[in-house]
Protein backbone atom coordinates (compact mmCIF):
# COMPACT_ATOMS: atom_id res chain seq x y z
CA UNK A 1 0.00 0.00 0.00
CA UNK A 2 1.17 3.56 -0.63
CA UNK A 3 0.44 6.91 0.91
CA UNK A 4 0.71 10.51 -0.11
CA UNK A 5 3.75 12.38 1.22
CA UNK A 6 1.70 15.10 2.93
CA UNK A 7 -0.11 12.51 5.06
CA UNK A 8 3.13 11.81 6.92
CA UNK A 9 4.42 15.34 7.53
CA UNK A 10 4.83 16.03 11.25
CA UNK A 11 7.12 19.06 11.47
CA UNK A 12 9.60 21.26 9.62
CA UNK A 13 12.69 22.75 11.25
CA UNK A 14 15.03 25.45 10.05
CA UNK A 15 18.12 23.25 9.54
CA UNK A 16 18.97 20.01 7.68
CA UNK A 17 18.40 16.85 9.73
CA UNK A 18 21.02 14.10 9.98
CA UNK A 19 20.16 12.01 13.03
CA UNK A 20 17.03 10.90 14.85
CA UNK A 21 16.52 9.29 18.28
CA UNK A 22 13.54 8.44 20.48
CA UNK A 23 13.70 9.64 24.10
CA UNK A 24 10.44 8.13 25.37
CA UNK A 25 7.44 6.41 23.80
CA UNK A 26 6.13 9.88 22.96
CA UNK A 27 9.21 12.07 22.51
CA UNK A 28 11.66 12.21 19.64
CA UNK A 29 14.91 14.13 19.22
CA UNK A 30 16.16 15.34 15.82
CA UNK A 31 19.57 16.93 15.21
CA UNK A 32 21.65 18.41 12.43
CA UNK A 33 22.59 21.84 11.15
CA UNK A 34 24.33 23.84 8.47
CA UNK A 35 27.91 23.37 9.72
CA UNK A 36 30.60 25.79 10.79
CA UNK A 37 30.36 28.07 7.73
CA UNK A 38 28.65 31.41 8.20
CA UNK A 39 25.45 30.51 6.34
CA UNK A 40 22.97 31.55 9.00
CA UNK A 41 21.69 27.96 9.30
CA UNK A 42 21.56 26.83 12.93
CA UNK A 43 23.15 23.70 14.42
CA UNK A 44 21.55 21.79 17.24
CA UNK A 45 18.73 19.60 18.58
CA UNK A 46 14.97 19.85 18.69
CA UNK A 47 12.69 17.63 20.78
CA UNK A 48 9.08 16.98 19.73
CA UNK A 49 6.22 15.34 21.56
CA UNK A 50 4.24 12.98 19.33
CA UNK A 51 0.55 12.25 19.92
CA UNK A 52 -2.47 10.98 18.02
CA UNK A 53 -5.63 13.08 17.81
CA UNK A 54 -7.91 10.24 16.67
CA UNK A 55 -7.34 10.72 12.96
CA UNK A 56 -3.61 11.41 12.53
CA UNK A 57 -0.29 11.79 14.33
CA UNK A 58 0.65 15.32 15.42
CA UNK A 59 3.83 16.84 16.85
CA UNK A 60 4.57 19.74 19.17
CA UNK A 61 7.97 21.25 19.84
CA UNK A 62 9.05 20.77 23.45
CA UNK A 63 12.48 22.41 23.39
CA UNK A 64 15.43 23.44 21.23
CA UNK A 65 19.15 23.39 22.05
CA UNK A 66 21.66 25.03 19.69
CA UNK A 67 25.26 23.78 19.52
CA UNK A 68 26.99 26.88 18.15
CA UNK A 69 29.29 26.22 15.16
CA UNK A 70 29.22 22.40 15.62
CA UNK A 71 26.85 20.43 13.41
CA UNK A 72 25.49 17.20 14.90
CA UNK A 73 25.91 14.40 12.35
CA UNK A 74 25.29 11.39 14.59
CA UNK A 75 24.05 10.75 18.11
CA UNK A 76 22.93 8.03 20.49
CA UNK A 77 20.55 8.28 23.45
CA UNK A 78 20.60 6.01 26.47
CA UNK A 79 18.11 5.91 29.31
CA UNK A 80 19.20 3.48 32.01
CA UNK A 81 19.40 3.46 35.79
CA UNK A 82 17.11 6.51 36.07
CA UNK A 83 19.40 8.71 33.99
CA UNK A 84 19.37 9.86 30.37
CA UNK A 85 22.47 10.79 28.39
CA UNK A 86 23.01 11.94 24.83
CA UNK A 87 26.29 11.24 23.01
CA UNK A 88 26.65 13.43 19.92
CA UNK A 89 29.27 13.39 17.19
CA UNK A 90 30.69 16.86 16.52
CA UNK A 91 33.59 16.81 14.03
CA UNK A 92 36.40 14.68 15.54
CA UNK A 93 34.91 14.69 19.06
CA UNK A 94 32.05 13.10 20.93
CA UNK A 95 30.12 15.55 23.09
CA UNK A 96 28.25 14.13 26.07
CA UNK A 97 25.03 15.77 27.25
CA UNK A 98 22.93 15.10 30.34
CA UNK A 99 19.23 15.07 29.53
CA UNK A 100 17.18 16.14 32.54
CA UNK A 101 13.55 15.07 32.39
CA UNK A 102 11.16 17.22 34.39
CA UNK A 103 7.43 17.64 34.78
CA UNK A 104 5.79 20.91 33.77
CA UNK A 105 2.24 22.14 34.24
CA UNK A 106 0.29 21.02 31.17
CA UNK A 107 -1.97 24.06 30.88
CA UNK A 108 1.06 26.34 31.02
CA UNK A 109 2.70 24.42 28.19
CA UNK A 110 -0.44 24.58 26.05
CA UNK A 111 -0.70 28.33 26.53
CA UNK A 112 2.89 28.59 25.45
CA UNK A 113 5.31 29.62 28.18
CA UNK A 114 7.82 27.47 29.93
CA UNK A 115 11.43 27.90 30.94
CA UNK A 116 13.99 26.32 28.64
CA UNK A 117 17.42 24.96 29.53
CA UNK A 118 19.12 28.32 28.99
CA UNK A 119 16.84 30.13 31.44
CA UNK A 120 14.92 31.96 28.72
CA UNK A 121 11.16 31.72 28.40
CA UNK A 122 10.25 30.04 25.12
CA UNK A 123 6.97 29.61 23.30
CA UNK A 124 5.79 26.06 22.81
CA UNK A 125 5.36 25.89 19.06
CA UNK A 126 2.69 23.73 17.43
CA UNK A 127 4.11 22.33 14.23
CA UNK A 128 0.89 20.92 12.76
CA UNK A 129 -2.54 22.45 12.11
CA UNK A 130 -4.02 24.16 15.15
CA UNK A 131 -6.26 22.05 17.33
CA UNK A 132 -9.71 23.62 17.57
CA UNK A 133 -10.20 22.17 21.02
CA UNK A 134 -7.09 23.65 22.68
CA UNK A 135 -9.03 26.29 24.59
CA UNK A 136 -11.64 23.72 25.65
CA UNK A 137 -8.90 21.41 26.92
CA UNK A 138 -7.32 24.23 28.90
CA UNK A 139 -10.61 25.10 30.60
CA UNK A 140 -11.42 21.47 31.41
CA UNK A 141 -7.94 20.28 32.36
CA UNK A 142 -7.02 19.46 35.93
CA UNK A 143 -4.65 22.05 37.36
CA UNK A 144 -2.46 19.26 38.77
CA UNK A 145 -1.92 17.62 35.35
CA UNK A 146 1.75 17.47 34.39
CA UNK A 147 3.64 16.89 31.14
CA UNK A 148 7.23 15.97 30.39
CA UNK A 149 9.79 18.60 29.47
CA UNK A 150 13.55 18.32 28.96
CA UNK A 151 16.79 20.11 29.68
CA UNK A 152 19.96 19.33 27.69
CA UNK A 153 23.23 20.28 29.39
CA UNK A 154 26.74 19.63 27.99
CA UNK A 155 28.99 17.64 30.36
CA UNK A 156 32.17 16.37 28.71
CA UNK A 157 33.86 15.98 25.33
CA UNK A 158 36.47 13.51 24.08
CA UNK A 159 38.27 13.08 20.76
CA UNK A 160 37.23 9.81 19.14
CA UNK A 161 38.91 9.86 15.71
CA UNK A 162 42.57 10.50 14.90
CA UNK A 163 42.83 10.19 11.12
CA UNK A 164 44.38 12.71 8.73
CA UNK A 165 40.99 14.39 8.41
CA UNK A 166 39.37 13.29 11.68
CA UNK A 167 35.59 12.89 11.80
CA UNK A 168 33.41 10.78 14.06
CA UNK A 169 31.02 9.04 11.69
CA UNK A 170 29.04 6.91 14.15
CA UNK A 171 28.44 6.56 17.89
CA UNK A 172 26.40 3.94 19.72
CA UNK A 173 25.69 3.50 23.45
CA UNK A 174 24.90 0.02 24.80
CA UNK A 175 21.40 -0.75 26.05
CA UNK A 176 22.58 -1.09 29.67
CA UNK A 177 24.33 2.28 29.49
CA UNK A 178 27.78 0.94 30.44
CA UNK A 179 29.62 1.05 27.08
CA UNK A 180 29.97 3.43 24.16
CA UNK A 181 31.39 2.54 20.74
CA UNK A 182 32.63 5.09 18.21
CA UNK A 183 33.97 4.88 14.69
CA UNK A 184 35.43 7.36 12.27
CA UNK A 185 37.70 8.02 9.32
CA UNK A 186 40.70 6.12 10.72
CA UNK A 187 38.85 2.78 10.51
CA UNK A 188 39.20 1.91 14.20
CA UNK A 189 36.37 0.99 16.53
CA UNK A 190 36.92 2.47 19.98
CA UNK A 191 35.05 1.10 22.98
CA UNK A 192 34.65 3.46 25.95
CA UNK A 193 33.24 3.24 29.43
CA UNK A 194 30.01 5.19 29.73
CA UNK A 195 29.20 7.82 30.83
CA UNK A 196 32.79 8.51 31.98
CA UNK A 197 34.03 8.10 28.36
CA UNK A 198 37.33 6.49 29.30
CA UNK A 199 38.91 4.44 26.50
CA UNK A 200 38.79 0.71 27.28
CA UNK A 201 40.18 -0.86 24.08
CA UNK A 202 40.46 -0.46 20.31
CA UNK A 203 39.13 -2.96 17.76
CA UNK A 204 41.44 -2.78 14.75
CA UNK A 205 40.35 -4.86 11.76
CA UNK A 206 38.79 -2.49 9.23
CA UNK A 207 41.00 -0.83 6.63
CA UNK A 208 38.65 2.02 5.69
CA UNK A 209 36.30 4.46 7.39
CA UNK A 210 33.45 3.18 9.55
CA UNK A 211 29.85 3.43 8.39
CA UNK A 212 27.83 1.94 11.24
CA UNK A 213 27.88 0.21 14.65
CA UNK A 214 25.29 -1.53 16.79
CA UNK A 215 25.15 -3.40 20.09
CA UNK A 216 23.20 -6.65 20.38
CA UNK A 217 20.09 -6.53 22.62
CA UNK A 218 21.97 -8.27 25.46
CA UNK A 219 25.07 -6.04 24.92
CA UNK A 220 27.44 -9.03 24.60
CA UNK A 221 28.19 -8.38 20.93
CA UNK A 222 29.02 -5.38 18.77
CA UNK A 223 28.77 -5.29 14.98
CA UNK A 224 30.80 -2.86 12.85
CA UNK A 225 30.71 -2.20 9.11
CA UNK A 226 33.01 -0.06 7.00
CA UNK A 227 33.76 0.91 3.44
CA UNK A 228 36.19 -2.00 3.12
CA UNK A 229 33.14 -4.20 2.49
CA UNK A 230 33.29 -6.26 5.69
CA UNK A 231 31.05 -6.61 8.72
CA UNK A 232 32.72 -7.79 11.92
CA UNK A 233 30.91 -9.11 14.98
CA UNK A 234 32.92 -8.58 18.17
CA UNK A 235 32.63 -9.62 21.78
CA UNK A 236 32.19 -6.60 24.04
CA UNK A 237 34.13 -8.32 26.81
CA UNK A 238 37.60 -7.91 25.27
CA UNK A 239 39.61 -6.73 22.26
CA UNK A 240 40.24 -10.22 20.91
CA UNK A 241 39.81 -11.14 17.23
CA UNK A 242 36.27 -10.75 15.86
CA UNK A 243 33.81 -13.56 16.45
CA UNK A 244 32.52 -13.38 12.87
CA UNK A 245 33.61 -11.84 9.59
CA UNK A 246 30.78 -11.29 7.12
CA UNK A 247 30.73 -10.21 3.50
CA UNK A 248 27.68 -9.14 1.55
CA UNK A 249 26.15 -12.00 -0.46
CA UNK A 250 23.97 -10.50 -3.19
CA UNK A 251 21.72 -12.83 -5.20
CA UNK A 252 22.70 -11.22 -8.52
CA UNK A 253 26.44 -11.81 -8.08
CA UNK A 254 27.42 -8.12 -8.19
CA UNK A 255 29.81 -6.50 -5.74
CA UNK A 256 28.00 -4.84 -2.83
CA UNK A 257 29.14 -2.83 0.20
CA UNK A 258 27.35 -2.81 3.55
CA UNK A 259 25.91 0.57 4.54
CA UNK A 260 23.92 0.08 7.76
CA UNK A 261 23.50 -2.66 10.39
CA UNK A 262 20.99 -3.26 13.19
CA UNK A 263 20.24 -6.04 15.66
CA UNK A 264 16.64 -7.01 16.40
CA UNK A 265 14.95 -9.16 19.02
CA UNK A 266 13.15 -12.41 18.19
CA UNK A 267 9.78 -12.24 19.94
CA UNK A 268 9.15 -15.92 20.63
CA UNK A 269 12.69 -16.82 21.73
CA UNK A 270 14.27 -15.62 24.94
CA UNK A 271 17.61 -13.78 24.58
CA UNK A 272 17.62 -14.50 20.83
CA UNK A 273 18.19 -11.92 18.13
CA UNK A 274 18.70 -11.39 14.42
CA UNK A 275 20.87 -8.94 12.53
CA UNK A 276 19.77 -6.85 9.57
CA UNK A 277 21.98 -5.09 7.03
CA UNK A 278 21.43 -2.92 3.99
CA UNK A 279 23.95 -2.73 1.18
CA UNK A 280 24.44 -0.88 -2.10
CA UNK A 281 26.24 -1.93 -5.29
CA UNK A 282 29.87 -0.87 -5.60
CA UNK A 283 29.61 -0.18 -9.33
CA UNK A 284 27.52 2.85 -10.20
CA UNK A 285 26.77 1.76 -13.76
CA UNK A 286 23.35 0.31 -14.54
CA UNK A 287 20.43 0.00 -12.15
CA UNK A 288 21.69 0.54 -8.58
CA UNK A 289 19.47 -1.88 -6.67
CA UNK A 290 19.71 -1.82 -2.87
CA UNK A 291 19.83 -4.97 -0.79
CA UNK A 292 18.14 -5.75 2.54
CA UNK A 293 19.44 -8.88 4.30
CA UNK A 294 18.54 -10.90 7.40
CA UNK A 295 21.31 -12.77 9.29
CA UNK A 296 21.34 -15.11 12.26
CA UNK A 297 24.44 -16.58 13.93
CA UNK A 298 26.55 -15.45 10.99
CA UNK A 299 24.36 -17.23 8.46
CA UNK A 300 22.39 -15.39 5.78
CA UNK A 301 18.67 -16.20 6.10
CA UNK A 302 16.90 -13.94 3.59
CA UNK A 303 17.64 -11.24 1.00
CA UNK A 304 15.43 -8.69 -0.72
CA UNK A 305 16.49 -6.57 -3.70
CA UNK A 306 14.99 -3.07 -3.82
CA UNK A 307 14.64 -0.85 -6.91
CA UNK A 308 17.24 1.72 -5.75
CA UNK A 309 20.13 2.33 -3.37
CA UNK A 310 19.41 2.50 0.36
CA UNK A 311 20.42 5.13 2.90
CA UNK A 312 18.97 4.24 6.32
CA UNK A 313 17.76 1.31 8.41
CA UNK A 314 15.72 0.86 11.61
CA UNK A 315 14.34 -2.07 13.63
CA UNK A 316 11.47 -1.67 16.10
CA UNK A 317 12.38 -2.29 19.74
CA UNK A 318 10.31 -5.50 19.91
CA UNK A 319 11.95 -6.81 16.71
CA UNK A 320 8.72 -7.21 14.72
CA UNK A 321 9.29 -4.66 11.94
CA UNK A 322 12.17 -3.32 9.85
CA UNK A 323 12.21 0.05 8.10
CA UNK A 324 14.42 1.24 5.23
CA UNK A 325 14.86 4.62 3.55
CA UNK A 326 16.15 5.16 0.02
CA UNK A 327 18.96 7.27 -1.36
CA UNK A 328 17.48 9.07 -4.35
CA UNK A 329 13.67 9.12 -4.29
CA UNK A 330 13.37 9.66 -0.52
CA UNK A 331 10.99 6.71 -0.22
CA UNK A 332 10.32 4.69 2.95
CA UNK A 333 9.38 1.01 3.32
CA UNK A 334 8.29 -1.19 6.25
CA UNK A 335 8.95 -4.95 6.28
CA UNK A 336 7.92 -7.81 8.55
CA UNK A 337 11.16 -8.76 10.30
CA UNK A 338 11.07 -12.57 10.18
CA UNK A 339 9.97 -12.88 6.52
CA UNK A 340 11.17 -9.56 4.99
CA UNK A 341 7.73 -9.18 3.41
CA UNK A 342 7.01 -5.56 2.54
CA UNK A 343 3.83 -4.30 4.17
CA UNK A 344 4.06 -0.53 3.51
CA UNK A 345 5.60 1.59 0.76
CA UNK A 346 5.62 5.40 0.89
CA UNK A 347 6.87 6.81 -2.40
CA UNK A 348 8.71 10.17 -2.23
CA UNK A 349 8.22 10.52 1.52
CA UNK A 350 11.02 13.14 1.36
CA UNK A 351 12.36 15.33 -1.41
CA UNK A 352 15.92 14.08 -0.78
CA UNK A 353 17.63 10.99 0.64
CA UNK A 354 16.43 9.67 4.00
CA UNK A 355 19.09 10.40 6.64
CA UNK A 356 17.43 8.73 9.63
CA UNK A 357 14.67 6.32 10.67
CA UNK A 358 13.23 5.29 14.04
CA UNK A 359 10.09 3.37 14.95
CA UNK A 360 7.88 4.78 17.67
CA UNK A 361 8.79 2.39 20.51
CA UNK A 362 6.40 0.02 22.22
CA UNK A 363 8.69 -0.93 25.12
CA UNK A 364 10.18 2.44 26.00
CA UNK A 365 9.66 4.95 28.81
CA UNK A 366 6.02 5.86 29.44
CA UNK A 367 2.77 4.62 27.88
CA UNK A 368 2.81 4.04 24.10
CA UNK A 369 0.75 6.27 21.82
CA UNK A 370 -2.78 4.96 21.27
CA UNK A 371 -3.59 4.90 17.56
CA UNK A 372 -5.15 2.72 14.89
CA UNK A 373 -1.70 1.74 13.63
CA UNK A 374 0.15 -1.53 14.00
CA UNK A 375 3.46 0.34 13.64
CA UNK A 376 4.61 3.92 13.09
CA UNK A 377 7.95 4.80 11.51
CA UNK A 378 9.54 8.27 11.84
CA UNK A 379 11.84 9.57 9.13
CA UNK A 380 14.05 12.64 8.59
CA UNK A 381 15.99 14.11 5.69
CA UNK A 382 18.11 17.08 4.72
CA UNK A 383 14.86 18.58 3.40
CA UNK A 384 14.32 19.72 7.05
CA UNK A 385 11.21 17.52 7.47
CA UNK A 386 10.19 15.09 10.18
CA UNK A 387 7.58 12.63 8.88
CA UNK A 388 5.63 9.67 10.22
CA UNK A 389 4.49 6.64 8.24
CA UNK A 390 1.89 4.43 9.91
CA UNK A 391 1.04 0.83 9.12
CA UNK A 392 -2.72 0.33 9.59
CA UNK A 393 -3.80 -2.55 11.78
CA UNK A 394 -4.75 -5.61 9.81
CA UNK A 395 -8.52 -5.80 9.53
CA UNK A 396 -10.24 -8.45 11.65
CA UNK A 397 -13.84 -9.68 11.76
CA UNK A 398 -15.71 -8.47 14.88
CA UNK A 399 -16.79 -11.20 17.29
CA UNK A 400 -20.51 -10.58 16.77
CA UNK A 401 -20.10 -10.92 12.99
CA UNK A 402 -18.22 -14.20 13.46
CA UNK A 403 -21.01 -15.54 15.72
CA UNK A 404 -23.67 -14.57 13.16
CA UNK A 405 -21.70 -16.30 10.40
CA UNK A 406 -21.42 -19.49 12.49
CA UNK A 407 -25.15 -19.45 13.25
CA UNK A 408 -25.96 -18.84 9.58
CA UNK A 409 -23.73 -21.71 8.44
CA UNK A 410 -25.29 -24.07 11.00
CA UNK A 411 -28.81 -23.01 9.94
CA UNK A 412 -28.00 -23.60 6.28
CA UNK A 413 -26.49 -26.98 7.12
CA UNK A 414 -29.54 -28.17 9.05
CA UNK A 415 -31.88 -26.83 6.36
CA UNK A 416 -29.95 -28.69 3.66
CA UNK A 417 -29.95 -31.88 5.73
CA UNK A 418 -33.74 -31.62 6.26
CA UNK A 419 -34.29 -31.06 2.56
CA UNK A 420 -32.22 -34.11 1.69
CA UNK A 421 -33.86 -36.19 4.40
CA UNK A 422 -30.56 -36.87 6.18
Amino acid sequence: MSRNRCDGLLARVDFPLYTLQTLTNRHVLVAGGGGASNTGVANGFEIFEISHNGSRFVAEEVMRHETGPNVVMTCSVNSAQNRTYLAAGQESHCQLYKVNIRMVDAAEMRRGSFRAENGLVRRRRRTVSENDNISKKDSNSNTTEKRISFEIRPIDSVQTDFGDDPLQRVVRVSHNGKLMATGGMDGRVRVWSFPKMQLLFILDAHTKELDDLDFSPCDTQLVSIAKDGFAYVWSTASKKAPLLKLTCQPPNGNKYLFRRCRFGLIEDEKDAYRMFTIANPLARSGAARGLLQLWRDGSLQRSVLLPESLASLAVRDDGRFVGVGTMFSGSVDIYVAFSLQRVLHVQNAHMMFVTGLEFLPVRGYGPPIASRSEAALLSISVDNCLCVHSLPCRSTVPAWVAILLIVFVLFCTFTLCSYLGI
